[in-house]
């Protein structure tokens, strides 16, 4: 498994878990945070520690994730000999040899009627 497919990986269950840390949370500071006691700012466990832990959750999620695209994105070129990954992927397509296509002239194969 290449550098590239775990980087991938990772990318896809950070994304996954940032939308569910995005969705638990609600703008107008009802969400979960609402669930764990009601108005109050409580100081242990209760909704200010709640709605901080779910911030400070999706920006850490989203600077992983950041971390992770430029890391995969190096490492595409990690293996290539001018810096150029199309490049070196183009010249290791093999084509089909010029000899062995038939002349456009040469109708010596019996052609069903």
């Amino acid at each position: 498994m290449s550098t590239f497919s775990i980087f991938l990986i990772l990318i896809i269950f950070i994304a996954f878990l940032l939308v569910v840390v995005i969705m638990v949370q609600n703008p107008k500071g009802g969400g979960l945070s609402s669930s764990f006691g009601g108005g109050g700012t409580q100081q242990l466990g209760g909704v200010k520690k709640t709605t901080d832990f779910l911030d400070r959750s999706t920006w850490t999620l989203s600077a992983i994730l950041l971390g992770l695209i430029l890391l995969s994105n190096m490492s595409l070129f990690e293996g290539t000999t001018n810096g150029n990954f199309l490049q070196d992927e183009l010249e290791n397509v093999a084509l089909p040899d010029a000899t062995a296509l038939p002349e456009a002239g040469n109708t010596s194969e019996s052609s069903p009627e």
